[in-house]
């Protein structure tokens, strides 16, 4: 049976926030930004809903229609260079969501230096599916459906494995690394990811 997808329009933003908050609440590079329980249970929302708001407005979020999983993809231009110490959106970001934890700026800033340049492409930021929901194939189904497009355009993609499970189930849909894994400091690593389109 397969999985009914939807874009997300503004009406679906606190949904999206609250996937993104549950699914990430785990994950290591969530534990690394906001260390601690109970202050990531009080705090790492708000960063979900500063990416939501930041790719409702440039980018696409879709959501399987039973409201489970989101994924929040971004087209990336091929001159768009990742701007690295000039780009003040990671610092923007911070401000907004939790001033006095620089983690929150420097994640920003050590993805977008690693960011790959030169090549139109789509970047997959974040997929969030239920806790109660995983394991169930919805990631791959909202990924997959992207990728198709992508096959038939011959755009590439591109990510960030967080985890390793998250890298394992990234090349079975055919993402292969794509240069040194990103160390965050005194934290875990992030995995950048590519995938070539698929010639039909």
């Amino acid at each position: 049976m397969g999985v009914a997808i939807r874009t997300a329009g503004d009406g679906d933003r606190e949904l999206v926030v609250r996937l993104l908050d549950e699914a990430f609440q785990n994950d290591p590079v969530s534990g690394w930004v906001f260390p601690g329980e109970e202050y990531r249970r009080r705090t790492h929302h708000r960063l979900m809903a500063a990416f939501t708001d930041i790719v409702l407005a440039e980018g696409r979020i879709d959501v399987t229609e039973d409201g489970s999983a989101c994924a929040l993809w971004m087209s990336v231009p091929a001159d768009e260079h990742g701007q690295g110490e000039a780009d003040d959106g990671p610092a923007q970001v911070r401000q907004a969501v939790d001033p006095d934890n620089e983690r929150v700026e420097q994640i920003g800033r050590l993805t977008a230096d690693i960011h790959p340049s030169g090549r139109a492409h789509e970047y997959l930021w974040m997929i969030g599916v239920a806790p109660d929901r995983q394991g169930e194939g919805l990631g791959t189904a909202l990924i997959a459906s992207v990728l198709d497009r992508c096959d038939q355009e011959g755009l590439p993609a591109y990510l960030e494995a967080s985890s390793e499970r998250s890298r394992r189930l990234y090349e079975r849909l055919g993402f292969a690394l794509a240069g040194e894994p990103l160390h965050l400091p005194d934290g875990p690593h992030m995995w950048p990811m590519w995938r070539e389109p698929r010639v039909r």
